[in-house]
């Protein structure tokens, strides 16, 4: 297995596929991923773990007709692809057939496909990354309220994907993503907080430095000390980044193929509904140099494209693999495997001026639980931050729930902060929603 390298793979693979046909399979694809790399982490000042990560992994799906075997294994050796195909073509024996099963169309392959700029070895031993998160953790221990620390963490990875299906198509490509992560606990006579920060990115040496990371931690952290209940009421909330990506993911939630075709999404049939506030623009572009999300083709090998989810406020598709796509009539729009690189199209404000518009009311830091009923829309989750009055931040809050309905809530997004948050793949700044309830004592 040591032995199996990327090039025998771009080999092996074709191989293993007339293997699956001479068997029997009609078609077959398979997926093998290798993960390279080590995480670290360091807890009062001194080493908490150091984990060295090489994993290898391979998918088989074999169709006999349209009736699908799955198997899998994390040996890449060729009688072990063989013993993978042989097991999944026997499940296909048992399985019922299915008009939507299938390799992605064939027309459909990224056969062409542009090089993303996703791989950047970063040079950064071990050792030297357990010195960069010492120095993190020492700058978010450095307030006297810090009374105990999570840890803070350096983690390098280097992923190898490789997929190739019996349409003839095989395609690879390499992506790093390197992190920085601090959570520390701070606390006084009214009682204790924890709060974190982080940073992501494809090359290291773009990562957050170390002080910053760790004053960050400290900061929020101590921040959130003394914090107070909230009455019952109905006001404007304005979610930070990081809380407000949580928001738009329940959009995408709502438009993933399967919970379309299965009815389990408020959003069913909705395309060309308004959703948002037709100011806003949603862009998916799998093509961003450097993206952490970006990707050249799907899981099925499906060349990406970017393109307008949501135009001016209205739904302008769903999000698709060519099964989902099949059962609902439409193209698969290369999602398999999920979204890549979320944009919000629209006029930002600062987050001085969100707190403005704002005035009086809410700012959420944090989410508790998962209130959210995908069927109906309705949301209800726990929830701490800050109470704002007249554009100035007055206290912290916790202990309180906040209540709506996401249709609602999406129509009412009132204004959109150029705070963006970039370490996800859904990149936005802060949100600040006209009217929700917030549920206190």
């Amino acid at each position: 297995m040591d032995n199996i390298d990327q090039s025998d793979l771009q080999v092996l693979l074709p191989e293993s596929l007339d293997y699956a046909s001479s068997r029997g399979a009609d078609s077959a694809e398979i997926m093998a991923s290798n993960d390279k790399g080590y995480s670290v982490t360091a807890r009062l000042g001194d080493v908490e773990t150091c984990e060295h990560h090489n994993q290898r992994t391979m998918a088989v799906t074999v169709y006999r007709g349209q009736a699908k075997g799955s198997a899998s294994s994390n040996d890449l050796r060729p009688e072990a692809i063989q013993r993978t195909i042989d097991a999944a073509l026997n499940i296909a024996k048992f399985t019922a057939q299915d008009e939507c099963a299938g390799l992605a169309d064939a027309q459909l392959m990224a056969n062409n496909y542009p090089q993303l700029e996703l791989d950047h070895p970063w040079d950064m031993d071990a050792e030297r990354a357990l010195e960069k998160a010492i120095a993190c953790e020492a700058a978010a221990r450095d307030h006297a309220d810090i009374v105990n620390s999570e840890g803070a963490t350096v983690s390098s990875i280097r992923s190898h994907m490789i997929y190739a299906n019996t349409h003839g198509f095989l395609g690879q490509y390499a992506s790093t993503r390197h992190s920085l992560s601090c959570s520390v606990v701070a606390g006084d006579a009214s009682g204790m907080q924890r709060d974190y920060w982080y940073s992501v990115n494809r090359r290291g040496e773009q990562l957050d430095a170390e002080h910053y990371v760790g004053q960050q931690a400290r900061d929020r952290s101590v921040r959130r000390l003394s914090a107070r209940g909230l009455k019952t009421c109905q006001i404007p909330v304005l979610f930070e980044p990081r809380i407000a990506r949580s928001i738009i993911g329940h959009f995408f939630s709502a438009i993933r193929g399967s919970a379309i075709y299965r009815d389990s999404s408020f959003l069913v049939d909705a395309i060309g509904n308004t959703i948002f506030p037709d100011w806003l623009t949603i862009k998916e572009d799998p093509h961003v140099p450097g993206g952490l999300a970006s990707a050249p083709f799907d899981n099925e090998g499906v060349s990406t494209q970017p393109r307008n989810i949501v135009e001016n406020g209205i739904l302008q598709g769903y999000l698709l693999n060519s099964y989902a796509a099949r059962k609902l009539n439409m193209r698969t729009t290369a999602n398999a495997g999920g979204m890549h690189n979320i944009h919000l199209n629209h006029s930002a404000k600062s987050f001085d001026e969100l707190l403005a518009e704002l005035n009086t009311g809410l700012l959420v830091t944090e989410l508790i639980g998962h209130g959210v009923n995908p069927v109906t829309g309705d949301y209800s989750r726990g929830a701490s931050g800050f109470w704002v009055e007249n554009g100035e931040i007055q206290y912290p809050v916790q202990e309180i729930t906040i209540a709506g309905n996401l249709a609602d809530m999406f129509k009412n997004i009132a204004a959109l902060g150029s705070d963006v948050d970039t370490c996800g793949s859904i990149q936005c700044g802060s949100i600040l929603l006209d009217n929700l309830t917030v549920a206190g004592a």
